[in-house]
């Protein structure tokens, strides 16, 4: 399979480097799903929202959902081999890679490998690090900067300090 194969969709006009990111999703492909397909679809707030409020009842945006194949209340899945499917907010992506410095495109890497993760299994709400620790793997792996859940723990230290 090539990179110009990979079911990366963008329904989005935002200039990025499309190419790259389908070669990143192909590797992520390979290495972390361990060759089973992932679909993704890079969009914006809305349509995240309305998947969001539709597949999992919340009626907000966010920046990545996974939605595994062997989830039932997600899309429709296609045969064996599939991990899942991926919907990824471009706004989101655009404010996050501002705050922590580093390009729309890591940021869209970020996101893919996180959500990647959740498709292979992993759930950083319940299983007591593990998720952490293979992201942090993975994003030292693939030269990815700080992760979500890496973001999310310092910035839990420095509230929690900041109210001591």
């Amino acid at each position: 399979m090539s990179a110009d194969d990979i079911p990366l969709l963008f329904h989005t006009s935002c200039k990025m480097r499309r190419t790259e990111l389908r070669r990143f999703l192909d590797e992520v492909i390979r290495r972390v799903a361990r060759g089973r397909s992932i679909a993704c679809l890079v969009t914006g707030d809305a349509e995240v929202r309305r998947l969001n409020h539709r597949y999992r009842g919340q009626n907000s945006a966010t920046d990545v959902l996974s939605f595994p194949a062997s989830e039932k209340n997600g899309p429709p899945k296609a045969k064996n081999g599939f991990a899942g499917d991926l919907a990824i907010s471009v706004d989101r992506a655009r404010r996050q890679a501002a705050e922590h410095g580093h390009s729309l495109e890591d940021e869209l890497r970020i996101l893919i490998l996180h959500g990647a993760l959740h498709l292979t299994g992993l759930d950083h709400e319940n299983d007591a690090g593990r998720m952490a620790r293979s992201e942090a793997r993975w994003r030292r792996r693939l030269g990815l900067p700080q992760g979500l859940i890496e973001r999310a723990l310092i910035e839990r230290a420095l509230i929690q300090r900041a109210g001591k």
